[in-house]
């Protein structure tokens, strides 16, 4: 499969047919759209003011928001930081979720064969 800027073809699985954009059309390369394009892929962009259309990012970012935002004072960048980070390894190390079985995400990684390090370690 060939990837925006890449010079040739490499073997791979198949491109998705529709690939789901979030964040609105201002933010498409030119090479994303060509590349969708060539190959035969619909960028499906989510419609304004929809949240609806991302409902597991809007879920996460409610709990983002009222365990981690909500409950601290941020006295700088540095500070915010820190606390936003202890939120995420809690998130994924230490809190069991329900939607997976009620381990840590970490713990259902590890279960199914995946590398367990949390994305931003």
């Amino acid at each position: 499969m060939t990837t925006p800027g890449s010079a040739a073809a490499q073997p791979g699985p198949a491109p998705p047919r529709c690939f789901p954009m979030y964040y609105g059309p201002e933010f498409v390369s030119c090479a994303l759209d060509l590349w969708a394009y060539q190959h035969g892929v619909v960028l499906d962009f989510s419609r304004p003011g929809k949240p609806t259309d991302n409902s597991f990012v809007e879920a996460f970012n409610g709990k983002v928001r009222a365990e981690c935002i909500d409950q601290n004072w941020f006295l700088s960048l540095a500070d915010a930081r820190l606390k936003c980070e202890a939120f995420r390894h809690e998130y994924d190390c230490e809190k069991p979720h329900s939607s997976i079985g009620h381990k840590t995400p970490v713990e259902f990684m590890k279960s199914i064969g995946a590398p367990s390090q949390p994305m931003g370690s």
